[in-house]
């Protein structure tokens, strides 16, 4: 299993928008690196629902349900999306200001390449960032 990190504005789509759909097409991405982020994720990978621009904190944890094929609302067909499922709320919101502290996350992209929108992150820092979200194996594994 591979984890991510998928930043969403949370005007344009937030986290509650996510809980009350459950599973969502997750498009708009046009950026090539993210888009071979896109491209590598497979069934059952878990990704970080994070709150870019506003709040910029990880709320949620989604899981890839569909992997990549075209994105409907590119006009272009140049671009790919994934579909995410819910999985479930960060009990306690891991903000960047946090993360920023935290010696062992220095390298994650989400510091080092701020304005990327999908990332991968590794297993080491998803524990991590799961510790000081106080999420629980089993409110992954519902």
């Amino acid at each position: 299993m591979n984890y991510w990190l998928v930043k969403s504005e949370p005007d344009a789509y937030s986290w509650q928008e996510q809980l009350k759909n459950n599973i969502e097409p997750w498009t708009g991405i046009r950026n090539h690196q993210a888009k071979k982020n896109l491209q590598s994720m497979k069934a059952g990978d878990l990704a970080f629902f994070y709150h870019s621009n506003v709040g910029k904190e990880i709320v949620g944890i989604v899981r890839i349900v569909k992997e990549f094929y075209p994105d409907p609302t590119d006009p272009d067909h140049k671009w790919c999306c994934v579909d995410v499922q819910t999985v479930c709320t960060v009990p306690v919101p891991v903000t960047l200001k946090q993360i920023k502290t935290i010696p062992e996350l220095q390298e994650i992209s989400l510091i080092k390449q701020s304005r990327l929108s999908v990332m991968s992150i590794t297993p080491e820092h998803w524990q991590l960032l799961c510790q000081l979200g106080q999420v629980l194996s089993q409110d992954i594994d519902k």
